[in-house]
């Protein structure tokens, strides 16, 4: 459907090196793919909604069409833990967040199939729809994008079987407990009317368009007999990736305005979050380029850039390589919090076959390795940002005091007790010397 998208370059955090700022693409086709089914149960500091296995109905009465009948209330998501408070002395757990910018499924059927990886690995995920690939080609004078003529987009749009494959999967995903973000619509980059020099308006007319596309995609199909999406999207919708990572912070204007809890549109260090502008600031983070000096960003995007350049099908001797660099500098990363400071792992990802699906596979082994470990949870932003506002602030201040890899010196149960450390023997404080 779309060609592969223009990108952006920012600088990156800790290193003095540029990073170049993903777009995200997904084409159309596509057909069945897993059937519905349960994750395994999250652990730790959760209260399982649902055993493993067992559908929960929406309460008697409750399923209520929306609109058109393209979405419809039918009560609370299955599968989506009570995040409970962080008991004193108690690690934190490790947080994983793989999310997917555009969120489409095509002929490669790689949305269904990440479906599937992550139910059989106790994970959930964000899936960042594009408000478009809701949109038929013939209807795209609909979407009147900020700074463009209306019908513009440089994604293109999608055709009836590419939405009717979408959809399902949205379905299926929201059924089972992922979260559905918005990546907005025409993902328009750089100058001359990029994201970057949209205005707070503009966003939140951006905003209104790609929920609207979601709301009205059977009456723009004409597909009035399929089911709905099971969910009110104006209340799903709490968070988003902007494209190439432009035009941030004119957006949490706007969706601090509209009731948004986190974006994911910057790039940090792997520290514990905290908000900016009313809003989680779950940004994506540097971790370590295997064979190079300097960090890189958590997104396939950006491993692909500094190896093949702007070339999505690089040299075919390198793809086993280039994942296995991916896979590898994730899993440092994931190492480095894990023994270290705990602090959330935010990943980026899209529904592409770059280098002969080289990211694709590492992704698939690191959601394998990690995602079942003692005191790993693999949750969507959503989850994760219930878990960070379940929690006690002067918690979560401590937690932000730790340094990138830093765990404390005296061990997670002091740190977190609640109480003071008592002071060394021998200073001030200090208990009195046994005679």
């Amino acid at each position: 459907m779309a060609a592969t998208q223009r990108i952006a370059v920012g600088a990156a955090v800790a290193a003095t090196v540029a990073v170049s700022l993903a777009g995200c693409t997904t084409g159309t086709g596509g057909t069945d793919g897993p059937r519905e089914g349960a994750p395994g149960p999250q652990r730790g500091e959760w209260a399982p909604a649902t055993r493993k296995g067992e559908q929960a109905p929406a309460p008697e009465g409750a399923v209520r069409l929306i609109g058109d009948g393209s979405t419809a209330f039918t009560g609370s998501q299955p599968y989506l833990p009570r995040p409970e408070r962080l008991k004193p002395g108690r690690k934190p757990p490790q947080f994983v967040v793989f999310s997917w910018d555009g969120a489409g499924e095509d002929s490669q059927r790689l949305f269904s199939h990440f479906r599937k990886v992550s139910k059989e690995n106790d994970a959930t995920m964000t899936y960042f729809l594009s408000g478009v690939y809701l949109l038929p080609d013939d209807k795209r004078d609909l979407y009147k994008p900020p700074q463009h003529s209306p019908g513009r987009s440089d994604i293109g749009f999608n055709d009836r079987q590419g939405i009717a494959a979408t959809v399902k999967q949205l379905r299926l995903a929201w059924l089972e407990g992922n979260e559905i973000g918005t990546h907005f619509n025409g993902h328009f980059c750089g100058k001359g009317g990029g994201v970057g020099e949209w205005s707070v308006e503009e966003w939140k007319e951006e905003i209104a368009q790609a929920k609207q596309f979601v709301k009205t995609w059977k009456g723009n199909t004409g597909m009035k007999t399929a089911a709905p999406l099971p969910f009110d999207y104006d209340k799903e919708l709490i968070g988003a990736r902007t494209p190439c990572l432009e035009g941030r912070e004119n957006f949490m204007k706007a969706a601090r305005d509209l009731g948004f809890r986190y974006d994911t549109s910057g790039v940090n260090n792997q520290v514990w979050p905290e908000k900016q502008q009313g809003l989680w600031d779950l940004s994506m983070q540097l971790v370590p380029f295997p064979g190079h000096s300097y960090e890189q960003l958590t997104m396939d995007y950006n491993f692909m850039v500094n190896q093949s350049g702007t070339t999505t099908q690089g040299d075919p001797d390198k793809h086993a390589y280039w994942g296995d660099q991916m896979r590898d500098g994730l899993l440092g990363g994931f190492r480095r919090a894990y023994d270290g400071n705990r602090a959330p792992l935010i990943i980026g990802n899209h529904f592409e076959s770059w280098n002969g699906g080289a990211y694709m596979r590492a992704v698939e082994e690191v959601v394998e390795t990690v995602c079942t470990k003692e005191d790993v949870r693999c949750v969507s932003f959503r989850q994760l940002a219930d878990w960070l506002d379940a929690q006690e602030p002067r918690v979560l201040a401590k937690l932000r005091t730790l340094e990138v890899g830093e765990s404390p010196r005296q061990g997670w149960e002091t740190f977190l007790s609640g109480h003071p450390a008592p002071a060394p023997k021998g200073v001030p404080g200090a208990p009195p010397a046994r005679q």
